[in-house]
Formats: C-alpha cells, structure tokens, sequence
C-alpha cells in the first residue's frame, strides 16, 4: 500500500507551496525544497527576504498593468517613451519579452490573458476597457495588438479590433510566420500558412 512520505509540517507545506508554481509538480518541488534548505544561508534567507520586500512594494500599475514599485510605473512614467504607440499583451512576462528584445520604445497596455469561452473568460475580466479609455486620448496614433497566434489570441484580437473601430487610431497587428533563421520543414502548418498570407513584396 502507497503511502504519501511526510517531511514534517513546515516542510510539506513548502513542497505544497512551490507545487503550486508553473512548471513545478511534486517532484520537481521536493527537489526544490532540498536545495533550498542544503543552501540556507545563500538561496533561502535572501528568496525570503526578496520575497517578503516583493510582496510588500510590486503592484500592478493603474495605467497598463506592469508590475513596478511605482504607480504609475516606470515606463508610463518615462518621458523617452514613445507616447503615440500602445502595444497589446496578455501578461506582464509578454511585456518583459518585448523590453528584452529592445525593439519597442511605445508604451504597453497588459490585458490579463484572453477570452475563452471554454475557461469562463469574457470580456469583463480582461483589462480591455481601460484600453479603449486609452485609445480615446489625443496623443495616441497606433494600437499593435500583440496576443499571442492561439485560437484565444486571435479571438481576442478581433474583439479588441472591434471595440477600437470607433477611437481614431490606427491598429496594427503583429506579423506572424517564418521565425529568423527558421527552416520550413521544421515549421508547423498554422505557423506556414501564417506566413505564406502575411508575405510582402521583396
């Protein structure tokens, strides 16, 4: 008969807690957990302290959903960014992937995810009507709608695209098809139709 080894109270729930993080399943978190406490004094103490200080100072901002210590945070706040372009995401990990590449210098609006008719996800709990809100101001020209080439992703592009028709800006939507240094055979159907439609003069 199977029976569910027991660390101790303190340990099982921090096996239990890091359980709960993506990409992380029981076993994965047991391993976690050991490592932690075999590097106390140089992993453990520090993550709780940085921890603690995260859930304390990080919130949201009021204005596009970032995560920052400021509100609003320190790309609404800047005045290098180019404030006539707004660039649509589903999460703030999307948002950080962009700022990495380096490639973008507007300003972000974070919706929360994407419709799904499936998981109970409408409109209403999405960050789209600020946006919209957003879209009205005099100084913005472009909206990029950045969701991610899914069946929600699009879903919610269109949605987005309809509830935009009315402000007086220009939408744009990412390009997807062949990634740089791709090979066709390699690539998938969805992924090769989308480029064979996007296709531009050369």
């Amino acid at each position: 008969m199977y029976r569910k080894a027991s660390y101790g109270s303190e340990l099982d729930q921090l096996i239990q807690l890091l359980s709960k993080l993506p990409g992380l399943g029981p076993r994965s978190a047991r391993r976690a957990a050991l490592q932690l406490i075999k590097r106390k004094d140089s992993v453990m103490r520090p993550l709780s302290t940085a921890l603690a200080e995260v859930a304390e100072h990080v919130n949201p901002c009021t204005t596009c959903g970032n995560l920052d210590t400021t509100d609003p945070c320190h790309i609404c706040d800047s005045e290098k960014r180019d404030m006539s372009t707004i660039c649509v995401i589903e999460d703030v990990a999307d948002l950080w992937a962009l700022e990495r590449a380096g490639a973008f210098r507007g300003l972000y609006h974070v919706i929360g995810g994407t419709l799904s008719a499936l998981d109970g996800v409408g409109p209403d709990d999405l960050n789209i009507f600020t946006l919209i809100e957003r879209a009205l101001a005099d100084s913005v020209q472009e909206v990029i709608i950045a969701t991610n080439a899914t069946v929600d992703g699009q879903t919610t592009a269109h949605y987005i695209t309809d509830r935009l028709k009315d402000c007086d800006v220009a939408i744009t939507r990412l390009a997807h098809g062949v990634p740089v240094g791709g090979e066709l055979d390699y690539l998938d159907d969805g992924t090769l139709t989308a480029a064979l439609n996007s296709r531009r003069p050369f």
